[in-house]
């Protein structure tokens, strides 16, 4: 890992962390979250501001430069929803299970029962904070709609009623590995990895 950037991943999400880890492979030395550390409250009202919240802690316990991410499902039908609140759409302590179900039953509620009607994207901003208070913020995101019903068993969250653009049908949970090459989590922190080697 020598001469690569060293970050520190400010994710808890273990899920989160094995794809960041994966995607940024040879690019970044990616480093683990302090021990011990309390999780940060995510209250900003959008993406950018809960990825600043959660790299300016880790930054700031680590006392080296760390990087966050934020990710929201924008639903066209349900106004963007659940956006800032995917994670919690279900409510405070919902399962994965639990967001896929009320994001379906919002959809059948709403009456969107076809792929033009359910119509989406991934968005995932990347931040990172360095201990003398510099910020590069990054982004990435893909288009597709969601699935009547879940496929696959790979993944995590939403992965099994998202379908992307061009994969033939296939949910992001039937893909494996080859989602990263097409997923929003890929393309940002790929863009990141960029941004970083152009800072020299």
């Amino acid at each position: 890992m020598e001469g690569l950037p060293r970050l520190v991943c400010a994710s808890a999400n273990p899920d989160k962390v094995a794809e960041i880890a994966l995607v940024l492979d040879g690019l970044v030395d990616l480093r683990p979250r302090p021990e011990g550390l309390a999780d940060v409250v995510e209250d900003a009202p959008d993406l950018e501001g809960n990825a600043r919240l959660k790299a300016r802690a880790v930054c700031a316990a680590a006392c080296a430069p760390a990087v966050s991410d934020d990710t929201g499902l924008e639903v066209d039908a349900l106004d963007g929803e659940p956006g800032v609140l995917s994670a919690r759409y279900a409510g405070d302590h919902a399962t994965y299970a639990d967001n896929v179900d009320h994001l379906l039953a919002e959809l059948q509620r709403v009456g969107a029962h076809t792929p033009a009607e359910r119509s989406a994207r991934f968005r995932t901003v990347v931040m990172v904070v360095w201990p003398d208070g510099g910020e590069l913020m990054v982004e990435g995101s893909v288009e597709g709609a969601i699935a009547v019903e879940p496929t696959g068993g790979g993944g995590f969250g939403y992965d099994p009623v998202f379908v992307p653009a061009g994969s033939g049908g296939r949910s992001f949970a039937e893909m494996g590995d080859e989602k990263h090459e097409i997923s929003h989590r890929g393309r940002a922190f790929r863009a990141l990895a960029e941004a970083l080697a152009g800072r020299g």
